[in-house]
């Protein structure tokens, strides 16, 4: 029996590869299921099964590629209501991988048809746990993000529903288990998740806050809900595609692989509405770009901070890529169900500016050069990390306006001040500075390297840590 663990970074998800004689099955896949299909192939298995283990919010989920182009049936837990073919199989019902075996344990709590699927080996010892988001490495699924879909839902109820589900169906499990969660760190999906990405469930009895000993059920719902930020506005919407059914990931390929002249372009950009994501490296950005082209970078977090920037993920997309990357820049578009990409600019930037139109830019200067600024005059700081690394430590003076929250906070920003802006390292803070000049707002400065660079040079008044807290 084999059990691979694929796990995909800048989502920081989990999917999972089950084969035992001849016979496989995929555990909550990525929108792109070739590299499935072709693990599959190479080792002379044939994909039965798609499990998924809850409706995701994060990502659109493979599962309906997956079994059109396989013949796989899709398997979902308890109360699971999909708007396609699938089963939605019985607790403690059991699904056969060759000699192996799948458990259905109905985990509701993170949302309500959340379920764990209990691997057994051929010999029936249970071996492995596939916890989805109902446990993770060191926290447990947000149980807030249901309600956003099911108004009766209230996350007090969800969080006791989910105590019920640990202390029932997980905690009585044996030690040795081995724990393979959906998600790792830099999810959103929970709050203070390790960077490990399996455990066994003893070690995860002894340090994991939410299954340690003697925990009330009232405890558990007033930590398991301190500290929840708001999730990113784009995680209803991806539920609801994967209940409802998506275009294919091949069809949203088709349509977004269309190249075009910088002439063809600029009339596409003034014609549709379409937003220009420039995907490059920020400070290659920052030295020209298209004017009124927003910047996240697709060498980072790129998926969740497209979630996160652009709201509606309806929206018309127009790329501008370094050449060769535009398959990969649709793909991790379309993993977040931002499907409506509709061509990229041939020959990227470069071809732009050969062409003799217009090209902006953004002023970026280093820490040292910012000092030799502050040394003059007051400035205006702004800090774009999360609320928690600013609460960390940060520069004297500066202001916490949090990329994730930029499109409700953007009224704090006056478009007659000028701003220096950074973050940790860079990346973010081009973002912010992009969506801002895009609308407007032309006299922020971005901060090469971010608050590292700015520690390190010791020129810049560092506040004491504050208190104790886990970077999102």
């Amino acid at each position: 029996m084999k059990v691979e663990q694929i796990y995909t970074g800048c989502l920081a998800q989990g999917a999972y590869y089950i084969e035992s004689n001849g016979e496989a099955a995929i555990i909550d896949p990525l929108r792109e299921v070739e590299p499935y299909i072709q693990k599959a192939e190479r080792n002379h298995a044939k994909i039965k099964w798609v499990f998924e283990t809850h409706f995701h919010a994060d990502f659109v989920s493979g599962h309906l590629d997956l079994a059109e182009k396989t013949g796989a049936k899709i398997v979902y837990g308890p109360t699971a209501k999909p708007a396609f073919e699938a089963i939605t199989a019985d607790d403690g019902q059991e699904f056969k991988i060759g000699e192996a075996t799948l458990k259905v344990l109905h985990t509701p709590g993170h949302t309500m048809e959340s379920s764990c699927f209990l691997l057994k080996d051929e010999s029936g010892k249970e071996i492995g746990l596939f916890s989805g988001d109902t446990l993770f490495i060191g926290d447990v699924g947000r149980p807030d993000l249901a309600q956003k879909v099911i108004a009766e839902l209230t996350q007090e109820k969800l969080a006791a529903h989910l105590y019920d589900s640990l202390q029932n169906k997980i905690m009585p499990l044996a030690d040795d288990i081995v724990v393979y969660p959906a998600h790792g760190a830099g999810s959103a999906c929970g709050k203070n998740m390790s960077k490990e990405t399996t455990d066994t469930l003893g070690h995860q009895k002894a340090t994991n806050y939410a299954l340690r000993p003697g925990l009330s059920k009232e405890q558990f719902i007033k930590e398991v809900l301190t500290g929840l930020t708001p999730p990113p506005k784009y995680f209803p919407l991806n539920v609801l595609m994967n209940i409802k059914g998506y275009d294919s990931i091949d069809e949203v390929l088709q349509r977004g692989l269309h190249e075009m002249s910088p002439a063809a372009f600029e009339t596409a950009a003034n014609e549709t509405g379409a937003i220009i994501l420039d995907t490059r490296d920020a400070q290659v950005f920052t030295k020209g770009f298209i004017p009124n082209s927003i910047n996240i970078g697709v060498d980072g977090q790129f998926a969740p901070w497209v979630g996160a920037m652009i709201p509606d993920i309806k929206q018309q997309i127009l790329l501008v890529c370094e050449p060769g990357r535009e398959e990969e820049v649709i793909t991790r578009l379309s993993r977040v169900g931002y499907d409506h990409t509709i061509g990229f600019l041939k020959g990227g930037f470069e071809a732009w500016k050969n062409a003799g139109r217009e090209v902006d830019h953004i002023t970026s200067i280093t820490a040292d050069e910012l000092a030799g600024v502050m040394n003059k005059e007051k400035v205006n700081l702004i800090d774009v990390r999360k609320k928690s690394e600013y609460d960390s430590e940060h520069i004297a003076d500066a202001e916490n306006i949090p990329l994730d929250y930029i499109n409700d906070n953007m009224s704090q920003i006056d478009k007659n001040k000028t701003y220096y802006v950074h973050c940790a390292g860079g990346y973010r803070s081009m973002a912010f500075t992009s969506i801002l000049r895009a609308r407007g707002y032309d006299k922020l400065v971005d901060i090469k390297g971010g608050f590292k660079s700015m520690k390190e040079s010791g020129k810049f008044k560092v506040t004491d840590y504050v208190c104790p807290t886990t970077m999102l």
